[in-house]
């Protein structure tokens, strides 16, 4: 990771500007802490979040949970912030793709689209709210709010932005309910340990968990028909790694291991359009080096399902990527399910928009 993500030119400027941000962001927190501006739905709200920008695994923690809340007989909706109020992200089409019976609300102001689902028939029956990204988007009150630290991108040696990458000060995880220690695949033991250090210095006695990214099985579309695989599939073969993501690290160390063979990577910016020009470039560099597969994230590949079929060069694969708990996944999952039990006192459509 840069120092900061100021160009060079402008990093002299980083210093000042962290500043100016931390103090915003001691105003904003001071607010929220007094109970201005925050909107208590009528149902409970579950919350997952990070520090840091760039991704934690925020998706597969929010899958996780909603799988959790289904097995529980719960009916969730999964609220995010969207581009636009038409919900086309990227992360929005791959819940849509999981959880076909789960309504997806995605919008600038997730309080907006809520209160308009609850009025809605098909949300009306909705009992628990689970907010992707939500730590730093506090105008909706939660029953618990859960942290993500991903172990590859340590939050306590990083600075507020624009002179690091962090969102807000790691003293704001003292108002977590939980936290969860990502990507522990990709951390020796004793790292993980020095995390859980520093995340109890910070807040004592919190709920820990750790977890790792596992690929459950593989979904390999070969000539417009889908068909799922083990990730066994993969060994031996040549294969293109391409992924749009913030922190692509793991997802390309996965990749790797498991293929074994030759990878050729195929990195594009977090959130990339795959405009036609790079869908071009993705596949003259799998013709070029004669990839068996293209593997790509959940993510991305919601943004090139419509590619024609008879356009790609060799099978397209994306691992079903899940959550799996080395320590604290059952303490996790009964706050989740204690927490969808509660319920907010104040009226959903009395609400104001204007997420901040």
């Amino acid at each position: 990771m840069n120092d900061s993500p100021l160009p060079p030119a402008l990093r002299l400027l980083s210093g000042p500007l962290a500043a100016a941000y931390g103090r915003i962001i001691a105003g904003r927190n001071a607010k929220f802490d007094s109970g201005r501006g925050v909107v208590e739905l009528d149902r409970p709200v579950i919350s997952v979040g990070n520090l840091s920008v760039g991704g934690t695994g925020k998706t597969p923690m929010v899958a996780w949970i909603v799988r959790a809340l289904l097995r529980n007989g719960n009916r969730p909706v999964i609220a995010m912030r969207g581009y636009s109020k038409s919900g086309a992200s990227d992360e929005a089409m791959e819940y849509q793709a999981e959880f076909s019976a789960v309504p997806v609300v995605a919008q600038p102001d997730r309080l907006e689209g809520l209160i308009d689902l609850f009025h809605d028939p098909a949300g009306a029956e909705t009992d628990v709210v689970v907010l992707d990204d939500g730590f730093q988007h506090r105008k909706i009150a939660r029953q618990l709010d859960v942290v993500l630290i991903d172990a590859t991108r340590d939050p306590f040696v990083d600075r507020l932005l624009p002179r690091g990458w962090l969102r807000e000060p790691v003293e704001s995880l003292g108002r977590a309910g939980s936290v969860v220690i990502t990507h522990a695949e990709c951390a020796a033991p004793s790292e993980i340990d020095r995390l859980r250090r520093e995340i109890a210095t910070r807040a004592p006695g919190i709920a820990l968990s750790v977890a790792r990214h596992g690929w459950s099985e593989l979904i390999v579309v070969e000539r417009g028909a889908e068909r799922r695989e083990s990730a066994g599939w993969l060994k031996g073969k040549r294969v293109v790694a391409a992924c749009g993501i913030g922190n692509p690290g793991p997802f390309l160390k996965a990749v790797r291991e498991a293929s074994g063979a030759e990878v050729l990577e195929f990195v594009c910016p977090d959130h990339d359009p795959y405009l036609p020009r790079t869908i071009m470039d993705l596949f003259r560099l799998a013709k070029d080096r004669a990839a068996q597969a293209i593997v790509m994230t959940g993510k991305d590949w919601a943004k090139l399902r419509a590619v024609r079929p008879d356009a790609w060069p060799c099978p397209v694969v994306r691992p079903k990527l899940e959550m799996m708990f080395q320590s604290g996944g059952e303490e996790l999952l009964g706050r989740v399910l204690e927490a969808a039990k509660m319920g907010g006192t104040a009226d959903a459509a009395d609400g104001g928009a204007g997420e901040q």
